[in-house]
């Protein structure tokens, strides 16, 4: 069976003398936009920085050999199973990892999503082969289906972006904390910098001598946990402290008319501006209008947090959820009950008002990037790669 690839080089920190095999499978990277595609792609930023030589397959169930990717180069195999059929992209995908774990023996496999976790037990429990799961967020918060919970516990680690993920899933489908291991997501430096806000988008939005509070976020009917709804909601009271607040909405998605309605409903629609969707290439020049992040979420960790505070701008979170890793329990950020708008408004007041440590823009970007850059997320993929190797 015929497999689409192209190769990179991969090297890793640390003084490794043998040559390590790994073999990763994802649901996709390139034909979407997410969190999740977001999170792969520093993974594979990271692996691509290590020092130590080796090799690695990459098996991408619905990306297509088409695609552009940045990863390309000596010693990392893309293999590509995109097809109009997606049962039978799934099939070649089986056969051809099969294949390849029978003939080179990889000391690792990777399951990139719990949707492939059955099929990785399958192929590598049988032939001895060691494998991990990755997990993000709800994905794995409620119980799974028993093959799915199954093939988790045989797991030789589960990594996961969060305390609160992590605990999440190990309540919902008995695991063992022991086994999962942290590896946050990250924020690229040089990709969410400070600057002045650009006076055409400052005229595009209206947002001309106003307080700026933004979040970015699906708006979907599904998601309403992310809080737009409960930040409309307090803007009667932010207002009565500042009263040419306006409130930037980054998102689209089928819930947007709802939330129109409620801002119309609260007297408020002319501070509420939705600006649609927004290409990762453009939001750092929306981050750099705001006065703050808000996003009252249930998060399995939000890097949109990082991608603020990498910008200077000072955040609020939910306080019962993966948003405490970025925010560090609250020293970087204010935390608040999730569904509580008079919480929400105190804080966006305080936050406004910018007399607390938190609202300093550089020194909030610097202690992001020392927690979550990608040196910190490539220093802990190396930790959790080669265990037995002591960094330099």
């Amino acid at each position: 069976m015929p497999i689409n690839s192209v190769t990179a080089k991969v090297t890793s920190p640390g003084k490794v003398n043998k040559q390590i095999n790994h073999v990763f499978v994802f649901l996709e990277i390139f034909a979407q936009e997410g969190g999740i595609q977001s999170y792969v792609k520093d993974i594979l930023r990271a692996y691509a920085g290590l020092t130590a030589e080796c090799t690695a397959e990459i098996f991408l169930l619905r990306d297509s050999v088409d695609c552009s990717n940045p990863f390309e180069s000596d010693n990392l195999r893309f293999n590509y199973f995109q097809t109009q059929w997606p049962q039978w992209g799934r099939l070649k995908m089986s056969g051809a990892l099969l294949k390849l774990i029978l003939q080179k023996r990889p000391q690792h496999v990777f399951c990139g999503h719990i949707k492939l976790a059955v099929l990785i037990k399958s192929i590598c429990q049988p032939l001895g082969i060691p494998y991990t799961v990755l997990t993000y967020g709800k994905e794995v918060w409620e119980p799974l289906k028993n093959s799915e919970r199954e093939a988790l516990a045989s797991a030789d680690a589960i990594w996961t972006i969060s305390r609160y993920s992590r605990d999440r899933a190990c309540v919902a489908n008995g695991l063992d904390v022991q086994k999962v291991k942290m590896l946050p997501c990250a924020i690229d430096r040089n990709q969410f910098t400070p600057g002045a806000k650009q006076p055409e988008l400052v005229e595009k939005y209206g947002l001309s001598g106003t307080k700026v509070l933004m979040t970015v976020a699906r708006l979907w009917s599904g998601d309403i946990y992310k809080g737009v709804d409960v930040t409309i909601r307090a803007l009667p009271q932010i207002a009565e402290v500042f009263p040419q607040v306006k409130y930037l909405v980054i998102g689209r998605g089928d819930d947007q008319p709802r939330l129109a309605q409620l801002a119309a409903d609260l007297g408020v629609s002319d501070r509420v501006v939705f600006a649609g969707f927004i290409p990762t290439a453009e939001l750092m020049a929306h981050y750099r209008l705001a006065d703050a992040y808000i996003m009252p979420s249930q998060e399995g960790f939000g890097i949109v947090y990082l991608e603020a505070m990498s910008c200077g701008v000072p955040v609020l979170s939910g306080n019962d959820d993966g948003s405490a890793d970025p925010l560090q329990d609250g020293k970087l950020g204010w935390r608040v009950p999730h569904r509580d708008s008079e919480a929400v408004a105190t804080a966006c007041i305080e936050i406004l008002q910018g007399n607390d440590q938190r609202c300093q823009g550089e020194w909030l970007r610097s202690q992001a990037i020392a927690l979550f850059g990608i040196e910190a997320l490539q220093q802990r993929l190396h930790e959790l790669l080669f265990p037995s190797v002591i960094s330099p």
